[in-house]
């Protein structure tokens, strides 16, 4: 299996990522056998569900020092000291202080901590994590409306992995949508599973809130969820104006993405996203860091 590589926008450095449960995502993506432990239960909501509520077991706490020292996570950011956490899904959806994740002086940021791919338009999207695969933005979207505001325009994945932050941010100030939910299965949104099948993304089950803006439009922000991923939770509230890096919501334990939409001729990406997504690296980059200015 090929390794999972991004460019890290801090260190100016191409990074190799560490795998949380490699080898059993390398094991059902890419084994024959694997696909029938996928099919019958892995991509299914009960088994993340099932998964979900084992996280919020008292005696998974055990498993917070561990996973602390595996990954090398800076503690110093958190806002609660990780003895207060009751489970390991607590942890996992731990807040920050707000002093780790400056806010960037620009129109349009991050919404969350990850790996981040960015497209100056959606339809003309030919090459995703692999040569070949095209993005289908009217089945993500399942709404022609909206499609047709967005086909053209651009599109940025925020993935995050089960090491991240996983609170997600508005990208933009505005006043958001009701959220629409939009019902599927729970594959793996890791690379492992992408070079694959990019369809995950706009099968598994996902929101959808449209955000209004005064100076570019409207701005769609998806929130995807994944294996394990079986809930997602919205923190904000509809039709009251946010500002931009105000909490959106959080995703309870697993990996998952964000995919942030925007109406043609409206923002122009940070240049070191397009770049590296030209050669399908995914650019490493906080929540609240620059991503885009109006044009």
């Amino acid at each position: 299996m090929d390794p999972i590589q991004f460019f890290n926008r801090y260190t100016k450095q191409l990074e190799t990522e560490k795998v949380y449960g490699e080898a059993f995502l390398d094991w059902t993506y890419n084994n024959p056998l694997g696909k029938i432990p996928l099919h019958l239960f892995v991509k299914k909501p009960f088994f993340s569900k099932w998964y979900g509520r084992k996280m919020d077991h008292p005696k998974t706490i055990e498993k917070i020092q561990p996973f602390i020292e595996d990954y090398d996570m800076n503690v110093a950011d958190f806002l609660d000291d990780q003895s207060t956490f009751a489970h390991f899904n607590e942890f996992f959806y731990r807040k920050l202080k707000p002093s780790a994740r400056p806010i960037a002086d620009t129109d349009v940021v991050f919404p969350a901590d990850g790996r981040h791919l960015g497209f100056e338009a959606a339809s003309e999207i030919k090459d995703f994590f692999v040569k070949g695969q095209s993005f289908d933005i009217q089945s993500l979207l399942q709404d022609d409306e909206l499609y047709q505001i967005f086909k053209d325009g651009p599109l940025v994945l925020s993935r995050l992995c089960p090491v991240d932050y996983h609170r997600f941010h508005f990208p933009v100030a505005g006043t958001p949508s009701e959220t629409k939910v939009i019902n599927g299965p729970l594959y793996s949104v890791s690379p492992i599973a992408l070079r694959k099948h990019l369809q995950y993304l706009w099968e598994n089950k996902r929101t959808v809130t449209v955000i209004k803006t005064e100076t570019m439009g409207k701005v769609a922000v998806l929130d995807i969820g994944a294996t394990c991923v079986g809930s997602i939770h919205q923190t904000f509230t509809p039709s009251q104006k946010m500002e931009k890096a105000s909490e959106k919501g959080y995703f309870s334990f697993g990996g998952s993405s964000t995919i942030t939409l925007f109406e043609p001729g409206k923002v122009q990406l940070a240049q070191d996203l397009l770049e590296n997504s030209a050669k399908q690296i995914e650019l490493f980059a906080y929540m609240g860091d620059a991503l885009a200015t109006v044009r």
